[in-house]
């Protein structure tokens, strides 16, 4: 249980903790579910709770909010954190809940990082909460399609709690003046910079501000040389084993696709400064190369491989640049996915065309019998031609001919459709 160590008054109480609001106007940065017609100020201020979820980064306001609902509620507030609750904690909760409600009083469930609880332990909510026994407030810094069982989610909405944008941690910073008494110790330029260090984290934003106000001597003003000597940078915000992973790669994958160099680049080096491993990325570039460059640029694979090849000879940080060089290459190349549609379709057909013989005249005929049979009968060699073209139909009998490859005119695709254009010419002019 964490009643006590969550929210209660502490001796020699923190910054961010006298800080804390006490009503929901003030909570920051969250207008779109607790203004004056969110849907979550509107459930609290009803006083019908249904059971949520709180989805949100680190130091949004998701514990603020709970502490909020405790105070504004008929229900008795009972708080667990995942990462120091089990089973016995949880059963205890739900037994207390019980004999509560029996006695006519609910009970509201807060638990923090509920993604951390393993499968069977979220199952064990469901009785509960369907039956009313508790009503469940989940708060989680990850995906909770991909973190919590599709059943309790059923059972829970949930609200998506955003980063806090410059203007909010500006309140932030406005009220730890108030609190404290003073202004900021911190130029301008150096205010701005905190706030960018704080990288949209309000708890964390309080933390630097207090160490601002313990760190400076009486009567000094800190410029942004001086800010970055007492206050350690913070370290990327990256999972590369949760969802942070795929979405930065996939606005690495989007940004190559829309041309975006710039964009492209610095989400590379995201990536590569929160810890992914350089080879998924280059397996990923890899991969665009065949997928979104294609036959528009036939080198754009090799140069994929050359800078995998480079990487694993060099390593970090002098292999770094491999990466760099080739995500301008593919970002700056023109654009084709025909191959990758032209598979598809030509899979589609496999399918739907899939006990067809190849015709005759192009099955060879090594034996006499097969000859017989009329294998290779009536078959042109091309190089015999005029135009080394026999416009012959290869495809089988009972088949109609598909156009599975339609090249776009960009890059060397260009090339490749104009020679298509000239083999179909010449295949009509055979036919008629």
């Amino acid at each position: 249980m964490m009643e006590e160590s969550l929210f209660s008054n502490l001796a020699g109480r923190p910054l961010a903790d006298r800080m804390r609001p006490n009503e929901l106007d003030g909570i920051v940065g969250q207008e779109h579910l607790l203004g004056p017609d969110g849907p979550l100020r509107r459930m609290i201020d009803s006083g019908k709770l249904s059971s949520f979820i709180l989805w949100g980064p680190p130091g949004c306001g998701k514990t603020t909010a709970a502490r909020i609902m405790a105070n504004n509620t008929s229900l008795h507030f009972t708080a667990l954190s995942a990462v120091f609750s089990g089973i016995a904690d949880l059963r205890k909760a739900f037994e207390e809940a019980a004999s509560r409600r029996l006695a006519g009083k609910g009970t509201l469930l807060f638990v923090d990082e509920i993604h951390r609880f393993n499968r069977a332990q979220q199952d064990g909510f469901l009785p509960y909460v369907e039956n009313g026994t508790v009503v469940l407030v989940g708060a989680t810094t990850e995906n909770p399609s991909f973190e919590l069982n599709s059943a309790l989610l059923s059972r829970c909405k949930v609200f998506v709690m955003n980063p806090l944008d410059d203007a909010a941690l500006e309140k932030i910073i406005v009220r730890a003046e108030n609190v404290v008494g003073k202004s900021l110790p911190v130029t301008p330029e150096a205010r701005e910079e905190l706030r960018k260090m704080a990288d949209g984290d309000g708890r964390y934003c309080v933390n630097l501000i207090e160490s601002v106000f313990d760190s400076v001597r009486p009567g000094e003003i800190l410029d942004l040389e001086s800010l970055g000597k007492i206050i350690q940078k913070r370290a990327p915000m990256y999972d590369k084993d949760k969802e942070g992973h795929y979405n930065l790669i996939s606005a690495l994958h989007k940004s190559l696709r829309g041309s975006d160099v710039d964009a492209a680049l610095y989400w590379a080096a995201r990536m590569i400064k929160g810890g992914e491993d350089p080879l998924y990325i280059l397996r990923r570039l890899t991969r665009f190369a065949m997928e979104d460059v294609s036959l528009a640029d036939p080198d754009a694979l090799q140069v994929a491989v050359n800078a995998w090849d480079t990487y694993e000879r060099l390593g970090s940080p002098e292999g770094d640049i491999a990466i760099a060089e080739l995500v301008i290459y593919l970002a700056t190349a023109p654009k084709s996915n025909s191959a990758y549609t032209a598979w598809s379709a030509a899979l589609r057909a496999a399918d739907r065309f899939s006990s067809l013989n190849p015709p005759a005249h192009i099955l060879n005929a090594p034996t006499k019998l097969m000859t017989e049979l009329g294998y290779g009968k009536g078959y042109v060699y091309d190089h015999d031609t005029k135009d080394g073209f026999s416009g012959q139909n290869y495809f089988p009998e009972g088949m109609p001919r598909m156009k599975l490859y339609n090249p776009t005119d960009r890059g060397f695709e260009s090339e490749i459709r104009r020679r298509l254009d000239w083999w179909d010419s010449l295949r009509r002019k055979k036919r008629s």
